[in-house]
């Protein structure tokens, strides 16, 4: 197979995390015969920089030409103002409208080597393995936004929550045929009870799995219910479907089950094979350019990169592998291994490198 994947290391701790996926890439293209090649551009801070723009039309002519996208993370306190006009995280609210990504993908599994980890109980998250599909071009974070003065002294301000039936639709479809591939379960998560927004969400998909995929379980549960049940019973979720902001909280809440945000993946998809891939964590400004940033979810994002953009399943399955197998023999960055037995970026991205096969 030959692709093209677009590099989006961004800001921070970015550039040094997608600098191993690119190896670890580069050694699948090897082993299993495939030749990748690689173009870079520029988002988030370090574009302001350049260009002024969070997101410049060079980078999207790169995305659009790409087989996928790997990117790195965005933002910093050097562009950390709220009043801003220019702001990194337009990057990225950007490109995945620009490209029709509106399906993010969120997978969560806790290793049994790190169940110690994480702050729930391991008898709480023995068997976690669950994937969150959130709803990621429409809703409040796309509605209209205004803010004005009411009277001198007093401000008011209002954000928009828009969702229509085809872009329900659309991510409640995704949620199924995944749910088809795990255990059959989806579970649509919501705010009927106040939000008109929620309980068309609710309708729609009721319908959707009603009349396409009869085969599969779906139950549905208010927002603040599903986040104490992620707490409380973790391991009987299987697949989470739900709109934009609720998805953006419950995955940070999710990602905590496994211990640490530089374990856990993503992949934004939309209707074709092209997809944007990226670790959940930010930036991480404190420790940039210290060489300890764990690179582990950027490698894991390689590996969902090769199975839904790439159709390569045994070659993700292989990274994946390799990752858990650096778990399981201690080979972690600061923020896992114990006490002052931290691994660099480069030497766990080496071990995976090594377990590889």
């Amino acid at each position: 197979m030959q692709a093209t994947i677009a590099l989006l290391p961004g800001d921070g701790i970015g550039p040094e995390v997608v600098a191993e996926g690119v190896e670890v890439l580069k050694a699948v293209g090897e082993r299993y015969g495939h030749s990748f090649s690689f173009s870079e551009g520029l988002i988030g801070g370090c574009a302001i920089d350049a260009h002024g723009t969070a997101l410049p039309e060079a980078t999207i002519e790169i995305c659009r030409a790409a087989d996928a996208v790997l990117l790195g993370a965005v933002g910093g306190p050097k562009w950390d103002d709220p009043k801003a006009k220019v702001r990194p995280e337009q990057g990225l609210l950007g490109i995945r409208k620009t490209l029709g990504l509106y399906a993010n993908l969120r997978p969560v599994t806790v290793t049994p080597a790190l169940a110690s980890r994480s702050p729930l109980r391991p008898d709480l998250v023995e068997g976690v393995d669950l994937l969150v599909v959130r709803e990621l071009t429409g809703g409040i974070y796309f509605g209209d936004k205004t803010c004005v003065y009411i009277r001198p002294d007093e401000e008011q301000a209002v954000d928009t929550c828009v969702y229509t039936t085809s872009e329900i639709e659309r991510v409640v479809r995704r949620a199924c045929e995944l749910a088809r591939t795990r255990r059959g379960k989806v579970t649509s998560v919501d705010k009927a009870n106040v939000l008109e927004t929620s309980r068309l969400w609710r309708r729609v998909a009721s319908r959707v799995v009603a009349e396409e995929f009869p085969d599969i379980q779906l139950e549905h549960i208010l927002v603040d219910a599903c986040a104490m049940h992620l707490l409380r019973r973790p391991a009987d979720f299987d697949v989470i479907v739900t709109e934009n902001m609720f998805g953006d909280i419950l995955t940070d809440e999710a990602s905590m089950l496994a211990g640490s945000l530089g374990l856990l993946p993503s992949a934004s998809l939309g209707a074709g094979k092209a997809g944007l891939y990226e670790p959940i964590h930010g930036s991480a400004p404190d420790i940039a350019g210290k060489g300890v940033a764990n690179p582990l979810a950027t490698i894991l994002s390689v590996a969902l990169l090769l199975r839904y953009s790439l159709g390569l399943d045994t070659e993700a399955e292989a990274v994946e592998k390799a990752v858990y197998a650096t778990i399981d023999a201690g080979i972690l960055t600061g923020d896992l291994a114990p006490a002052g037995q931290g691994r660099s970026t480069k030497e766990v991205g080496a071990a995976v490198l090594e377990r590889l096969g």
